[in-house]
């Protein structure tokens, strides 16, 4: 299995965000769904690559993948800066979190 499930509260806030409205976003849904959406990014460079020499290049990997999420969804959906921010605060929360309980990389 991924990073997170294909049913989990993540990829549900990820189908929420794609179809959603302005007003309906807030960061911590947004923070949900760029997590989903850089655990699916990172698996496919995973898949493509292989898995990153070190636990501290994957996280950088996660980092990056869901603040281009997070970028893209403020950009056509028009969110305000500190909801961006503090998703993508959230979003690499949320997404080291789940690297770090997937056992990939001994810490």
């Amino acid at each position: 299995m991924g990073l997170f499930h294909h049913e989990s509260d993540e990829a549900n806030a990820h189908a929420e965000v794609q179809s959603a409205h302005k007003s309906e976003i807030s960061h911590q849904l947004l923070a949900a769904a760029a997590s989903y959406e850089a655990a699916k990014a990172y698996e496919n460079h995973c898949a493509a690559n292989g898995k990153p020499d070190s636990h501290a290049k994957a996280k950088e990997l996660i980092a990056a993948f869901s603040g281009a999420f997070v970028d893209r969804l403020v950009e056509t959906k028009g969110l305000d800066f500190i909801d961006k921010q503090k998703a993508k605060h959230d979003a690499k929360v949320n997404t080291e979190s789940a690297l770090e309980n997937s056992g990939e990389y001994s810490t």
